[in-house]
């Protein structure tokens, strides 16, 4: 679990970030959540889009993401979600 400390950092590094997946009408599927792990892997800090079309609900997708990918929730965010997943080969960010 990350401390208030941590993703207050977090979301800091996260603000200038673009999103890179967005999640439609199909929702979330296992072809995006090992695209997505892929992503954490080498990016570790990453925003998911929800395009207003998309039947699920914003809570509901990102604890989909956060199971399939055991990422951590950062925030959530109008209709942006950022996760972070430290990674095991090139990790980046140190946390406070």
């Amino acid at each position: 679990m990350l401390t208030g400390k941590q993703k207050r950092f977090l979301r800091s590094q996260a603000h200038h970030l673009k999103p890179i997946f967005q999640v439609g009408k199909i929702g979330v599927n296992e072809n995006m959540i090992t695209q997505v792990n892929e992503a954490l892997e080498k990016r570790e800090l990453i925003k998911v889009s929800i395009l207003q079309n998309c039947l699920d609900d914003k809570e509901t997708v990102a604890e989909e993401l956060q199971a399939g990918t055991s990422a951590e929730i950062v925030q959530i965010i109008g209709n942006n979600i950022v996760l972070y997943k430290e990674s095991e080969e090139n990790k980046q960010i140190q946390l406070p």
